[in-house]
């Protein structure tokens, strides 16, 4: 058995072949690896999570130096340039070591690595280019990720927007900007570029960020983005267009049912990544990429034999589902081609969004309180304010709020916090969610020992409720 994997170099892509080459010579035969990036190293190392996380860190100092009453003296400011240097340091040995392990596994007999650009010619060829050959494998696996999506919106063309791939790897930035875009690449690039000394007036279409997570982490994000970040953020506006001045830009919105516009020197874009399929040449096979057109095992709905794993499926755009689908993937092809009953992948939710320059990240593990709800589940939540906690006090950290959400017969179902160290506890809940522990068997002190307050006191009154039950 043949199987040709497109993007080798992406999260998705390393995790289908780590799993396929322990195959090799049993049910596989022949593993063909391809990716054209230069450099290689997907999506994730090279423009998504670990870059953000880098300028993210920088702000976060920056705003705990200025936050913090005990600390005296001029507020430093953010060097660009060393930011992005000390990026670009990081990013490439990040980047080496995933080439370095994709080139380890094309050492051995039976795979191959091309680092060629694929394109389907029919339902079970592809053409290398620049080579031309031509491979026609039993299997092909498809993991080209995301690409930026820019909206249509009138006039967007004239203006020369900022995009996050943009603001990564800038050393210099405008005084003021309107973003559109509140999702988590907004929420993690705006604390950025507010501490950079961006004067920023954010876009956002509902009431509050943070779609889904019940209203009170929105309410309580919102209030901390205006009031520690300094940023204007419009509920309730809509994007109409926008148009280029002497200055820079102006925005022409709806806000409150009312016209306006907001004029500032850019156009900030973060309104999310769509599926790269562009050259694939997916319109000369059987598959119509759209929504839905990937199943939970992974395959194209119109073609069995074709396997869609990561960003580029359109389903959840995160990197940890990304390898999991991958390990799916590959035991499905195996599966499907020895006979045997496939798998779908299932997702436990659990997020996380660096969100206030990470120093208050947002988790959601499970089901929220409104999803349990929803699914008609007997429940009961708890809430705990990170202001009860003494640690998050002593951090000089205290703003926040922690759910736990738990199911009438004590199994953990799922878990919220907005608060330091909310990023750090989302390991532990994902275990406590996915194994389906009961409330009373989770130990005390299972958890971050830097922030044990929060959860001990979500799980104490958790027992409480259930025992007035």
């Amino acid at each position: 058995m043949h199987v040709a994997l497109i993007g080798a170099y992406g999260s998705a892509g390393t995790a289908v072949a780590g799993r396929l080459v322990d195959h090799l010579g049993d049910e596989l035969s022949r593993l063909t690896l391809v990716d054209d990036g230069d450099p290689g190293g997907g999506l994730c190392i090279l423009r998504g999570c670990m870059p953000s996380k880098e300028v993210i860190s920088a702000a976060g100092h920056r705003y705990s130096a200025r936050h913090d009453d005990r600390l005296r003296g001029t507020t430093p400011e953010l060097d660009l340039e060393r930011v992005v240097e000390t990026k670009d340091g990081h990013v490439e040995n990040f980047a080496r070591h995933r080439r370095a392990a994709v080139h380890d596994m094309a050492e051995r007999e039976g795979v191959e690595f091309r680092h060629e650009r694929a394109t389907f010619v029919d339902d079970r060829t592809l053409r290398l280019a620049p080579s031309g050959d031509e491979l026609t494998p039993d299997y092909v696996v498809v993991a080209t990720g995301s690409t930026i999506n820019v909206p249509d919106l009138p006039g967007i063309d004239t203006v020369d927007p900022l995009t996050s791939a943009d603001v990564l790897d800038a050393t210099s930035l405008p005084e003021s900007g309107v973003v559109m875009g509140f999702g988590y690449i907004g929420l993690e690039l705006v604390p950025y570029l507010a501490e950079a000394g961006v004067d920023l007036t954010v876009v956002e279409h509902d009431a509050r960020p943070l779609d889904e997570a019940d209203p009170d982490f929105g309410d309580e994000l919102l209030d901390i983005y205006r009031e520690e970040f300094d940023i204007e953020v419009l509920t309730h506006a809509y994007e109409q267009r926008v148009e280029a001045t002497d200055e820079g830009v102006r925005m022409h919105l709806e806000h409150d049912g009312e016209a306006e516009t907001r004029e500032a020197a850019a156009l900030f874009v973060f309104t999310g990544r769509r599926p790269d399929v562009d050259g694939l040449g997916l319109e000369n096979t059987a598959v119509e990429p759209g929504r839905g057109w990937v199943d939970d095992t992974m395959q194209a709905r119109e073609d069995p034999r074709l396997f869609v794993v990561g960003d580029v499926n359109g389903k959840e755009p995160i990197l940890h589902v990304a390898k999991e689908q991958g390990f799916v993937a590959a035991d499905n092809i195996l599966a499907h081609a020895t006979g045997t009953e496939l798998v779908e992948y299932q997702n436990v939710h659990h997020h996380v969004v660096f969100s206030a320059a990470g120093v208050y990240p947002y988790v959601r593990v499970g089901h929220s309180a409104a999803s349990a709800t929803e699914a008609g589940i007997d429940h009961v939540t708890v809430t705990r304010r990170a202001s009860d906690d003494g640690v998050f006090k002593t951090k000089a950290a205290p703003r926040g709020l922690a759910t736990l959400v738990v199911r009438g017969d004590g199994t953990v179902l799922g878990y919220q916090g907005m608060h330091y160290h909310a990023d750090v506890m989302a390991k532990t809940m994902q275990f406590a969610v996915e194994m389906g522990l009961d409330v009373h068997e989770v130990p005390d002190r299972a958890y971050h020992p830097t922030t044990p307050e929060i959860l001990d006191g979500l799980f104490r009154e958790a027992k409480a409720e259930l025992a007035e039950r």
